[in-house]
């Protein structure tokens, strides 16, 4: 599908063999964005500006990336791409793109050398287009696995999803990177015990990394505050569509970004948020039987 919010842009680079890449969202000038991050393990850059009390208002781009820590570098080479087209919050030492990025942990999958890099973020911007919105298992998506939890013979694959809801002229859409610990939950809302089980034993549930990223987009018109408001819909809606949400293994986190070009009540916002959330992280299992509970010992 396409983006129905005029002027956001999204590219990937993808190493299908390192099992590895990233996903950059570029924005119109003066869209605002906030952020909330609800797992136990994050990595990330630059989200302590996105932060309501402060002073930057505007983002320029958001990179999702694979490589965990690592890959927080393909950020540079995204900067490097929009200083050179004239984008950034301007300084008396020229202008300063504004660029938050969320990673997730795939060094486990593919080759663990494979992180995304500066250049890797510059490509990734190059290929940025309003059109076709590519999802599965590209840009950091190419390492994406669902149902950690299960081990590495009961994961299924995971990727990119996305999903909009449009209502008389407001458009929200969600752009997911779903590598979760947990089972994508398509509404019966059960929770295997023998997931709690591993939860409960640290020395099984410390060896696996993960984390669900994504973006809201939209073209409400919100300050700082609306922002973080419709992020926090957003994991409401990670929280409906997995099993379990948010743990302390995973690093779970959503930026929100208005571009500012319709009113909109932040609560209608907010619900429509929840929904594509929904939706994005459900299509990614949408074609594969549920998953069967599997048994553990020691």
């Amino acid at each position: 599908m396409s983006i129905g919010i005029p002027d956001v842009r999204i590219g990937h680079w993808s190493d299908p063999i390192g099992q590895t890449g990233c996903t950059v969202i570029t924005f119109p000038e003066g869209t605002t964005a906030s952020c909330e991050v609800r797992g136990g393990a994050p990595a990330s850059r630059e989200l302590d500006a996105l932060a309501p009390d402060k002073t930057v208002t505007v983002v320029d781009a958001v990179v999702l990336t694979g490589g965990s820590a690592f890959g927080l570098a393909a950020a540079d080479g995204v900067m490097r791409y929009l200083e050179a087209a004239g984008r950034g919050v301007p300084t008396p030492g020229g202008r300063v793109p504004i660029v938050p990025a969320l990673g997730l942990f795939d060094l486990a999958v593919g080759d663990p050398a494979a992180r995304p890099t500066a250049d890797n973020g510059y490509a990734a911007a190059a290929a940025t287009s309003g059109e076709q919105v590519w999802t599965g298992r590209v840009g950091a998506g190419a390492g994406a696995y669902t149902s950690h939890w299960r081990g590495p013979g009961g994961r299924e694959p995971g990727g990119i999803a996305y999903a909009e809801r449009q209502l008389a002229g407001l458009v929200v859409g969600a752009l997911c990177v779903v590598n979760a610990f947990g089972d994508i939950d398509h509404g019966a809302g059960d929770t295997s015990l023998d997931a709690v089980a591993v939860l409960g034993d640290l020395r099984l549930a410390a060896s696996r990394t993960n984390t669900t990223i994504g973006v809201v987009l939209t073209n409400a018109r919100l300050d700082k505050v609306g922002c973080r408001i419709v992020a926090e819909g957003a994991h409401d809606g990670l929280a409906r569509a997995l099993t379990p949400p948010h743990t302390r293994f995973d690093g779970d986190a959503f930026i929100a970004a208005a571009t500012g070009r319709v009113e909109a009540a932040v609560d209608a916002v907010r619900l429509m948020a929840l929904a594509a959330v929904v939706e994005a992280i459900r299509s990614v299992g949408a074609n594969r039987p549920p998953a069967q509970p599997s048994s553990r010992s020691g």
